[in-house]
């Protein structure tokens, strides 16, 4: 069964959050499909991958691009996960797709955006319903990660 994991945003913005996620996806050897909403905040997430840190930079692709399937990161709107991941993550408020036979799905949420926490609350409670290994994550003081429970 797909572990599903909420990331609930309070001390950090998307943009800072996404590279580290990225990060431990990738140091496991998975691949990820990153889902977004809307093809501004996608392209705003694709450059922000390449900039990030400045010694180096994550491997990644847009799902419209030539070889998509490819990419250990793949980034796009459709939730068609071309590049055949371990790891979903959800970055907006948009329905996952089906997630059977992944290792994780993440849903990343901000706390400030009121549309995009009350998403998150109603996935979580429909996903409870369904019997689905949840965990819930949100940021401490230091803007570290603490499973809550």
């Amino acid at each position: 069964m797909t572990d599903i994991w909420f990331y609930h945003l309070e001390r950090t913005s998307l943009e800072q959050a996404l590279p580290d996620l990225l990060e431990k996806v990738s140091s496991r050897g998975w691949k990820a499909y990153v889902h977004g909403l809307e093809e501004d905040m996608v392209t705003a997430l694709d450059s922000h991958l390449w900039t990030y840190k400045p010694q180096s930079f994550l491997a990644h692709g847009r799902e419209d691009a030539e070889f998509a399937a490819r990419q250990p990161v793949l980034l796009g709107t459709s939730g068609k996960m071309a590049n055949e991941p371990q790891v979903y993550l959800s970055v907006a408020p948009v329905d996952p797709p089906t997630l059977d036979g992944l290792e994780r799905a993440l849903i990343v949420f901000e706390g400030n955006d009121a549309a995009h926490l009350g998403w998150a609350r109603e996935q979580w409670k429909r996903m409870k319903g369904e019997g689905l290994n949840l965990a819930y994550w949100k940021q401490n003081d230091d803007g570290r990660w603490e499973k809550m429970q």
